[in-house]
């Protein structure tokens, strides 16, 4: 016979979220549910001879506590109170030789950003050369860093880009490598997703170079990017409701401007090592 179990949050780290609940038995009771629910209380229906509840969180905060099944009558279910608990966390650094953008177990977007200005014409944006040297290395037999195991890539690089001035930006550029001796495959580029757009790049005399891009802006009387509450390190996101990654066949706007900013980001990945050298930014005065 089912009965029903309300589920309350009493105490919890700012971060936590969202929950997978299961009972001891490994059945699962609920997936995805977010921690502001919890915190008002949530109820489900479980079987007669379920004792035990856990919630895991599946965020970037994990963790999983077990709790019996108890009884309380509606005034103590009431006066349960939430409380919120900061708890400070020891990070040791360099410990895993092969892993870069890696804290306690998630992946954190590395972001370098670069600003060009120009003299007093406005220029139009051709193309971007990166000279970024990618390093991939192997693990010391020690478990220490070792400068010598490692190998310079050609395939990998930052998945990501975001090319911008003060009017006009690309949004989400998603960029993989140009397919190899694949004209089938490489025709299908551009890809356009419902916020990004997926373009290729190349490597060639050591640049890493991309184009294909033009503004995305549906109103430039509205902000290009917000600010996000996932991490402190991020000053800003793109402002997604603001960008039209459609084909837009006739109204591709090219990157016009006294300025450029080139905003890259490697946020897939943790497993390699990028060195940034110097970037070109090829452009054509325009004139009017």
């Amino acid at each position: 016979m089912p009965k029903t179990v309300i589920i309350k949050l009493t105490t919890s780290g700012p971060n936590v979220g969202p929950f997978t609940i299961t009972d001891e038995f490994n059945n699962v009771i609920a997936k995805n549910v977010p921690a502001k629910d919890i915190i008002s209380g949530v109820s489900y229906s479980v079987d007669d001879n379920v004792k035990m509840i856990t919630l895991e969180s599946t965020g970037k905060c994990k963790g999983k506590k077990t709790i019996s099944v108890t009884t309380l009558d509606p005034v103590q279910t009431a006066a349960i109170v939430y409380k919120q608990k900061q708890k400070a966390c020891l990070w040791r650094h360099l410990k895993n030789p092969v892993i870069y953008n890696s804290f306690y177990g998630n992946i954190e977007p590395y972001i370098i950003e670069y600003p060009f200005a120009y003299q007093y014409n406005d220029e139009i944006l051709q193309n971007i050369k990166d000279y970024t040297k990618v390093y991939k290395y192997f693990t010391d037999p020690d478990g220490v860093s070792d400068d010598n195991r490692k190998v310079e890539i050609d395939d990998a690089w930052f998945n990501k880009a975001i090319l911008y001035n003060g009017q006009q930006s690309t949004g989400v550029l998603k960029l993989v490598p140009k397919p190899i001796n694949n004209l089938k495959d490489y025709m299908k580029y551009p890809t356009y997703n419902a916020d990004s757009k997926t373009i290729v790049y190349t490597k060639s005399d050591n640049f890493y170079q991309y184009n294909t891009f033009w503004s995305l802006v549906k109103n430039k009387l509205e902000p290009l990017f917000i600010r996000t509450c996932d991490s402190l390190s991020l000053d800003k996101i793109v402002n997604q409701a603001n960008m039209d990654y459609g084909k837009r066949s006739f109204k591709k706007e090219p990157l016009r401007a006294k300025e450029l900013k080139v905003r890259h980001i490697l946020d897939d990945r943790d497993d390699i090592h990028l060195v940034s050298q110097f970037i070109t930014a090829p452009s054509q005065i325009s004139y009017k």
